[in-house]
């Protein structure tokens, strides 16, 4: 019987086999060793629905309830290089949906706030994260696209729903020298995930790194 031990380091060779084969795309033919660690020390299989747990290390989005996915981990391990997170780092996230990406940063950072429209997944992943001891992630039941203000400016913000546009709160909330990584498209239409960059005099420069496929943004 394979351990979920030996599933997880299977789903870290298949984020490193991801980035070979999309390395002319991303630019990133490895990740980030701190990323790679976070993604072995943060259980995916907490994060999914019981009757999910067998597919839990499998390099797919699997529902999560309420029209919502949990990202495929090459996606999430991606996303978190592409912010490129510092330890002192304070950090918004726009789709709490499982809390799954949030605690992968948890590791890596000293704050997250991420913001969660649907009540009910916002309530399930507040409480899973207190459960599981993430206690420097913060979650707020509300409509993301304005950003958190009165927490503002964040280091980085990761957007973990497609939206048509990048809200202007959001690169708005951004310190300089931060980043913004966000899809952006309509759904079931051409995404593309952006890495957008805010240097010390405001100006904004974008990455088109790589063609998703991600659940809608929802607002109020």
């Amino acid at each position: 019987m394979v351990s979920n031990r030996q599933k997880a380091e299977a789903m870290l060779a298949t984020i490193e086999a991801e980035c070979q084969l999309t390395k002319g795309m991303t630019g990133r033919a490895f990740l980030q060793p701190k990323v790679m660690e976070a993604m072995r020390l943060v259980s995916r299989e907490d994060f999914v629905s019981p009757d999910l747990k067998a597919m839990a290390y499998e390099n797919t989005p699997l529902p999560i309830g309420n029209g919502q996915t949990i990202s495929q981990p090459f996606i999430v391990a991606l996303m978190t290089d592409l912010l490129n997170p510092e330890k002192e780092d304070t950090i918004l996230e726009v789709g709490a949906g499982s809390g799954y990406q949030a605690a992968i940063l948890s590791v890596l950072v000293k704050q997250i706030y991420t913001i969660e429209i649907i009540p009910a997944l916002a309530e399930r992943a507040r409480n899973l994260l207190q459960k599981l001891g993430y206690m420097n992630v913060d979650v707020r039941q509300g409509d993301g696209y304005q950003g958190w203000p009165e927490l503002a400016p964040f280091d980085g913000i990761i957007v973990t729903a497609a939206v048509s546009h990048v809200p202007p709160a959001l690169t708005d909330q951004l310190k300089p020298g931060g980043r913004l990584v966000i899809p952006i498209g309509h759904p079931y239409e051409a995404q593309q995930l952006l890495v957008i960059e805010k240097d010390e005099k405001g100006l904004l420069t974008t990455e088109n790194v790589l063609p998703v496929s991600f659940v809608p943004f929802t607002r109020e």
